[in-house]
């Protein structure tokens, strides 16, 4: 029997080449190979009335946690609860152990994500050896090993030093890739657990002021300019780090930026029980900074949307919440808070929903085969959803190891039924195609 597939009668939206219509596609072989009207020619008919069809989500900002700690997360149940979620592909951060500040763990990732087999898997570098900030990482060596580095971050830590950003900048420039940087500014956000704010000041919880965040924005932003080097802002949680980013593409500095789906809901009066499963970094910020990141998401000021997965086990995350970890989980959710938050409000439209989602990140890292167009000849890296569904988050039903995800009990509206990786189903009408769920 052939390995055909036609996906019959999905609204196609492919932000890569504009289109949006109803109508089939024929993968075979792993590619694209028709798109329009086609006669079934002895393959397998799927039908996708009602669904939406893109290009397959990419994230640009994952923990897996292995190596080191798989208690957490691995990189096998990270990549199954991203094709849950529609991903084809996710960059793993380097925050791990041991940090992924040398060739051999890169491309141990690297290896890690072939062998589960369930979404691409993109290791970032750090910038610095050991996340210290005080010695610049391997750029180059990561760069042109097997796994092919060409984005760098120290996420979770900030690059305090200004000397040592440049120098990534610019270094960065010979392969042309990407510096990401944790923006949190020390010596402001010491102490801190949540946002600074009337919130906090009633709770008695030390706060982190938006300005450490904004500070090292304009910061890295002036060294992009000077530099000629390409930055990455992100989970941006500010209003004014918005327009900060806005002012600098004007001016025709090198800078993408990214938005959460937590930074995009969410906010601060939420840490009010004292829940730890609230506790993030940068911290859910006000009202204000939430429909400031909204807008500057709606008019390509932010370019994309990273999930920020962040797993943790229930025996670090239920803690007193000044001892508790930063972090939530996204992966699976990303899709249901969009449509639910942007697109029932009508603050985005589905084509540039699914660019943030794809098309935008595929492009700020430059891969290839990711992020459309659906096109012949074009990888089948698709995700099929259907936008009406709802359905309510149960952490235990989910695949990552840990449960610590702030939308909990809530209903969501947007589910994905297909994820597909070079032509192989890894979710098959909601179900993992392995059989796992």
């Amino acid at each position: 029997m052939s390995d055909a597939v036609i996906l019959r009668g999905a609204r196609v939206v492919d932000p890569a080449s504009g289109r949006d219509e109803t109508t089939d596609v024929r993968v075979e072989d792993g590619l694209v190979t028709d798109v329009g009207r086609v006669s079934a020619n002895h393959a397998e008919e799927i039908d996708c009335a009602g669904l939406i069809l893109a290009p397959g989500f990419v994230d640009l900002h994952t923990h897996l946690r292995e190596p080191g700690r798989e208690d957490a997360e691995t990189v096998e149940t990270g990549t199954r609860a991203a094709a849950r979620g529609g991903y084809t592909a996710v960059c793993a951060m380097a925050n791990t152990d041991p940090v992924a500040d040398s060739a051999a763990i890169v491309e141990q990732v690297a290896a890690l994500g072939r062998a589960a087999g369930l979404a691409d898997v993109y290791p970032v570098g750090a910038i610095s050896v050991g996340l210290q900030g005080e010695q610049l990482a391997e750029l180059g060596e990561m760069a042109t090993s097997a796994a092919r580095v060409n984005f760098f971050s120290d996420d979770g830590v900030c690059v305090q030093s200004a000397e040592l950003m440049r120098r990534a900048l610019e270094y960065a420039r010979a392969f042309d890739a990407v510096i990401a940087n944790h923006a949190e500014e020390g010596s402001l956000a010491s102490g801190g657990h949540m946002n600074e704010g009337e919130v906090s000041s009633v709770l008695g919880i030390p706060g982190i002021p938006a300005e450490a965040e904004e500070v090292i924005v304009a910061r890295d932003l002036a060294l992009a300019k000077l530099t000629g080097g390409r930055l990455h802002v992100p989970h941006v949680s500010t209003a004014g780090t918005v327009e900060l980013i806005r002012s600098a593409k004007t001016r025709g500095v090198r800078v993408t930026a990214e938005a959460t789906p937590h930074h995009l809901s969410l906010t601060d009066d939420l840490v009010s029980g004292y829940d730890p499963v609230f506790k993030v970094a940068p911290p859910l910020r006000t009202r204000d900074d939430v429909e400031a990141v909204r807008k500057g998401l709606s008019d390509g000021t932010i370019d994309c949307v990273a999930t920020d997965h962040a797993p943790h086990p229930p025996e670090d995350k239920e803690r007193e919440f000044d001892l508790a970890p930063c972090g939530m989980l996204n992966l699976e959710t990303a899709l249901g808070v969009l449509v639910t938050e942007m697109i029932d409000s009508g603050l985005l439209d589905w084509m540039r929903l699914l660019e943030a989602m794809s098309t935008a990140p595929a492009r700020a890292r430059n891969l290839s085969g990711h992020g459309g167009p659906i096109a012949p000849g074009a990888q089948a890296n698709l995700v099929a959803f259907d936008p009406t569904a709802t359905w309510v988050v149960e952490p235990e039903r989910l695949a990552s190891k840990s449960r610590n995800t702030p939308f909990a009990g809530r209903t969501l509206k947007g589910r994905v039924v297909h994820t597909m990786l070079r032509g192989r189903f890894t979710v098959r009408e909601g179900s993992d195609a392995d059989g796992q769920r």
